[in-house]
């Protein structure tokens, strides 16, 4: 089948601008890059973020959309990696519009996606990639960009983490739901969270030990109760400076704890007792990640084959790219709960 010559797209014209419903045209993938034709983008904070604070990107009009699930449609010189036809999920790239999820068909760096499994849909496979990759950089990559840990692919280095406690706030975001699932496979227990109580069963099915209510302060008390180790790892899958505070207090001399907002200014402070927080962008494009991207990226489809890696819950919304406007909004108010929601191009009018 021919490809299109134009495409719809959600762009944002100018910094703080609306976004607006254009025709594009269809890009041509270069040396090790395929075309993908999109068939479901999740949304994610970060892109009601942009839109709304003007963070983060500096070049319009812009694309976002971070979270791609499709179809290879083209291929690069010199891809061999996958054929027209095979069904892949990958992370979008902020700052290169060409390769963004809010638009019918994208560029995509063939080392970095991966095969959607057959247990999986389009929807499953698009609300993975973002929400791996900053628990993965942050427990997984050297520092200073991670703790350095040995990531969990392959069973030999399985489990190496057996019997050491972890803490993570925020089970039931997006990172946390994928932290809980690398921390089991490393073998960390008890693995203890925070979330809504609502959440506790589905959080324990991913490997989560104890599930602690995110209304109030975790505190010593509380995971002494669970364990007498001393807590040397933390992510904080929320990052506000509650739950930063609260980490830095629990944390042991010696200790880290990966944020994913910018780390509060007492982490000054803590390097008195040996204590630090690592703060985790968790873009694929980034040089100091790309190496370890492409390693997860490698192996993914086959933690999904086995479910060793399990997707986000999905909320599809109506009416393709149109449905993202409002989708973001509903973020933006907090009113989305353990659930991701996605669009399908595709299915714009």
């Amino acid at each position: 089948m021919a490809l299109p010559t134009y495409q719809k797209a959600l762009l944002v014209q100018e910094k703080f601008g609306d976004f607006t419903l254009v025709d594009l045209p269809v890009p041509k993938p270069g040396k090790d890059e395929v075309l993908v034709k999109i068939q479901s983008s999740a949304l994610n904070p970060v892109d009601w973020m942009i839109q709304k604070l003007g963070i983060l990107i500096k070049d319009y009009p812009a694309l976002l959309g971070f979270d791609i699930a499709g179809d290879v449609v083209g291929l690069g010189e010199g891809v061999t990696q996958v054929e027209i036809g095979d069904k892949v999920f990958t992370q979008g790239v902020m700052g290169n519009n060409n390769q963004s999820g809010f638009q019918q068909y994208a560029i995509v760096d063939v080392h970095t996606l991966a095969k959607i499994p057959a247990n999986l849909t389009y929807d499953d496979a698009s609300t993975i990639s973002v929400g791996i990759a900053a628990p993965y950089i942050g427990l997984y990559n050297a520092s200073p960009y991670g703790l350095g840990l040995v990531p969990p692919l392959g069973p030999e280095n399985q489990g190496k983490y057996s019997g050491t406690p972890i803490l993570i706030f925020g089970g039931s975001t997006v990172v946390g739901h994928f932290a809980i699932q690398l921390a089991k496979l490393s073998g960390f227990a008890p693995i203890i969270t925070t979330a809504s109580p609502k959440h506790e069963s589905s959080l324990k099915a991913l490997g989560a030990t104890h599930v602690l209510d995110r209304s109030g302060p975790v505190t010593e008390a509380q995971v002494q109760a669970i364990t007498r180790t001393s807590i040397k790892y933390i992510f904080d899958g929320v990052s506000t400076p509650e739950t930063q505070k609260q980490g830095f207090e629990i944390l042991a001399p010696g200790g880290k704890q990966v944020v994913v907002l910018h780390p509060e200014a007492f982490w000054e402070e803590g390097k008195k007792e040996d204590k630090a927080a690592i703060h985790v962008l968790g873009g694929k494009a980034l040089p100091h990640h790309y190496e370890l991207i492409k390693e997860l990226f490698r192996n993914l489809t086959g933690l999904l084959e086995k479910g060793e890696i399990r997707p986000h819950n999905v909320e599809v919304l109506p009416n393709g790219l149109n449905g993202v406007v409002g989708g973001l909004r509903t973020a933006e108010e907090g009113k989305v709960s353990y659930v991701k929601l996605v669009v399908r191009p595709q299915e714009t009018s």
